[in-house]
């Protein structure tokens, strides 16, 4: 069989590849994916995916494995990039690693190599696969924490069948432990932070280079007082408290209106007052199908945390209705709710329209 590993430099899919060999696959090639921004924002960071490439050939190296560079750059840019900075200017917020998984990792990638080429990709995700009658399912990681369910709740069931993913049933720990067995040469590396593309590009230094700065008011929700300024909405998302710059805190975004290039925040005292348990999804997409049950638990953001929620179909079935048991201050337009039952992962749906906890659909805009 025919493995192509995605290997980043990190000990994560460094460790997946050890997983491959000690399973017995002989038929490896080690793929190092670069898809970068900081040769078009080179003046905003470093460039790490050198030192990334440097990890990466070293691990192979170290496990006699061929390694191949597949530059990605305009197709990322083109299909995950151009959808981030869209919606930041509709005042929504994306979710860019999802498609990520989805457009690149799992798409772009082989349509670059040849679907021929290959038989399963392998990447370094902490998630699981169970091949059942109606299809793959996907489960989430065994370590809670690094369960990464939610990036990968896009992938079809076509993608799905040719994924591996070696470390899914591996805890953190274990993952470093056999790396120092294994003596790899990232075996103390640090796990990396923050959306896949930026590298060490601080993510206000993006959107600034393709968005640019617009001053506008930070608004008090609940006296419509102006507290400050800012210089630009799509800085910020619902449910942010630092970087706002405002004295007698902590503050919350509650809401924003690109319209008015208008910020809207609450005092923490006041933060149960906005945080929501109801909202819509639609861009509705199932991992193996719609759910059979409407009572399952739901994930905001990569996490550990789920809230338990109940599911109310739209009559066309394009989309939900959600309540959640306890309500989240983060809920934002444009973010994903990723659904499971129990350890599945069913898939996602795209938030549309957010209600507040006490007082229904947010009459921020009456505030203000």
């Amino acid at each position: 069989m025919r493995i192509a590993m995605l290997l980043s430099g990190g000990v994560d899919s460094s460790t997946a590849l050890v997983r491959l060999r000690e399973a017995g696959y002989t038929d490896i090639t080690a793929y190092y994916l670069k898809i970068w921004l900081e040769d078009e924002i080179r003046y905003a960071g470093s460039c790490p995916w050198e030192e990334d490439l440097q990890f990466a050939r070293s691990v192979c190296r170290r496990l006699e494995v061929p390694l191949r560079v597949v530059p990605l750059q305009r197709e990322y840019y083109d299909t995950v990039v151009q959808y981030a900075i869209e919606e930041l200017r509709a005042g929504r917020t994306p979710s860019p690693d999802i498609f990520c998984n989805q457009r690149i990792k799992f798409g772009a990638f082989l349509d670059r190599i040849g679907y021929e080429s290959v038989d399963r990709v392998a990447s370094g995700h902490y998630a699981r696969l169970v091949h059942a009658r109606d299809g793959v399912r996907l489960l989430r990681g065994l370590d809670p924490v690094k369960d990464q369910t939610y990036f990968l709740s896009h992938l079809s069931q076509e993608q799905l069948q040719s994924a591996l993913f070696p470390i899914g049933r591996l805890h953190k720990r274990e993952v470093r432990l056999l790396a120092q067995r294994y003596d790899l040469p990232n075996k103390e590396r640090k796990d990396s932070q923050g959306i896949c593309f930026l590298g060490t590009i601080r993510y206000p230094d993006f959107v600034r280079h393709y968005l640019g700065e617009r001053g506008g008011a930070i608004v008090e929700r609940e006296t419509g007082r102006v507290l400050g300024r800012h210089r630009g909405f799509w800085f910020f998302t619902v449910g942010q408290r630092q970087g706002l710059g405002l004295s007698g805190g902590p503050w919350y975004v509650v809401d924003k209106f690109p319209e008015e290039n208008t910020v809207v925040v609450s005092h923490s005292s006041l933060a149960s007052a906005v945080a929501r348990s109801e909202f819509t999804a639609a861009n509705l997409h199932w991992v193996c199908g719609p759910p059979a049950v409407d009572r399952l638990s739901l994930k905001l953001r990569h996490g550990p945390q789920q809230i338990p929620c109940s599911l109310r179909w739209s009559h066309d079935r394009t989309w939900l209705e959600i309540h959640m048991t306890r309500p989240d201050r983060g809920v934002a337009p444009g973010q994903f709710a990723v659904f499971y039952d129990g350890e599945y992962c069913l898939g996602a749906g795209r938030i549309s329209i957010c209600r507040d906890s006490t007082s229904g659909f947010s009459a921020a805009r009456a505030v203000v």
